[in-house]
């Protein structure tokens, strides 16, 4: 099967726990993921090369999940020509309405697709990538199918 592999990147350490629950997703779909951390407000040099870099290092998408101001995603967006997702977590004003709105009012040209907030958007971010790579991995797409038809879960092992 063709590889894949994203980016994940996360605004502070504390982010990890909620973007983590995106991993057995990435499993079953054989999607390799790296998790690093890189603020846009803090880091914001480190953070425009890596998004600037990611498609070099061999990454298909580069998946953003950040709280409060998050500025992540849009950030990577105008480093990368690579899909950006982005995945507004909680923790600022109104349990992560001041995030989601952050992540998606973008303006135009520079996208980022934006998912729900917290641990339904880490998991649909990853499902959204294995969508995506089904376009042109016929294995992804017999994993996608069979994950569809159990109601969208994981397969029990």
């Amino acid at each position: 099967m063709e590889k894949y592999k994203v980016q994940i990147l996360i605004g502070s350490e504390s982010d990890r726990e909620v973007m983590e629950t995106s991993l057995p997703y990435f499993e079953y779909f054989e999607i390799s993921v790296d998790i690093m951390v890189s603020s846009a407000h803090r880091n914001p040099v480190q953070t425009a090369e890596m998004a600037a870099n990611a498609r070099k290092e061999g990454y298909s998408a580069i998946i953003c999940g950040a709280g409060m101001a998050a500025h992540l995603a849009g950030a990577c967006a105008a480093h990368s020509d690579l899909p950006v997702i982005g995945v507004p977590l909680s923790g600022g004003i109104g349990d992560g309405m001041d995030a989601l709105l952050s992540t998606v009012q973008m303006p135009s040209g520079v996208p980022v697709a934006t998912f729900a907030v917290g641990r339904a958007g880490a998991v649909n971010s990853a499902l959204f990538c294995a969508r995506l790579f089904s376009l042109s991995s016929p294995e992804i797409h017999e994993k996608l199918v069979t994950f569809r038809s159990i109601g969208s879960k994981l397969p029990v092992k």
